[in-house]
């Protein structure tokens, strides 16, 4: 259970599509920033597979849910967002998606990359985890370790200015089985907002309901009322960061 609230310097989050990271973590996301926090997306496709409209084109929907991304994260407080554009539906954790995710991570250098959990596939008993879900986690996972912390490893990287960088921790977004819970009682309606902000997906529904209801129920035992949900894995000790963080300063 959380005991003090952990705000990194820098946070990094990736996922798969255009609304993950809302349902995921932006309640977390937006106290992070309000804290101080620099965080940047990187989304792996831009959901142009998403919109079922007739007549409806990928490149059309391409720019409607990378403008309702955009909006979403200025919500959050988030300005720094990046769209690799892979197929959207095909997903793969492929060696080129890592070292593209390399590439990202050594440019924002985060403290903290934030991602979802590639191991989960059964959801519930009414859902199956999306592959582009599982994909881009364990791209992300593989990118953040041990590939973007060695230098040897996409070393013309190198040419581009970006030089090796270890993330200190990892946040794996939980679905039920999380051992950190961050209150996000004061922005779950910029959680809220920031779904809504998704127009192409959200429709007539209203998310405010279910997103209430899940996060209540994650928030449950917790002395909070509402809560979000993670795996915190430490990479770097908190001696060996201090030690770097000096270096670096």
């Amino acid at each position: 259970m959380q005991a003090n609230f952990y705000v990194p310097e820098s946070a990094l989050v990736i996922q798969a599509h255009p609304d993950d990271i809302e349902f995921g973590c932006a309640g977390t996301v937006a106290r992070w920033v309000q804290a101080g926090a620099r965080v940047g997306y990187v989304l792996c496709t831009s959901g142009d597979v998403g919109i079922d409209e007739p007549g409806m084109t990928r490149e059309r929907a391409t720019q409607i849910r990378e403008a309702e991304t955009l909006a979403a994260g200025e919500i959050a407080g988030v300005k720094d967002v990046v769209f690799l554009r892979e197929p959207d539906g095909m997903l793969e954790a492929t060696m080129l998606l890592r070292k593209k995710l390399v590439r990202e991570i050594r440019r924002f250098r985060p403290e903290v990359v934030v991602t979802g959990d590639p191991t989960v596939v059964w959801a519930g008993d009414d859902y199956i985890n999306h592959p582009d879900h599982r994909a881009a986690a364990l791209a992300a996972v593989d990118a953040t370790f041990p590939a973007a912390g060695q230098p040897n490893l996409f070393e013309e990287l190198a040419a581009e200015g970006l030089k090796a960088h270890k993330p200190r921790k990892v946040f794996v977004t939980a679905w039920d089985a999380g051992s950190y819970w961050v209150n996000i009682e004061s922005t779950i309606d910029l959680k809220i907002a920031a779904l809504r902000a998704h127009k192409s997906q959200m429709k007539d529904h209203d998310p405010e309901p279910m997103i209430r209801q899940w996060a209540g129920e994650a928030a449950r035992g917790k002395e909070m009322a509402y809560a979000e949900g993670f795996r915190v894995v430490t990479l770097v000790p908190d001696e060996d960061w201090a030690r770097l963080s000096a270096s670096r300063s």
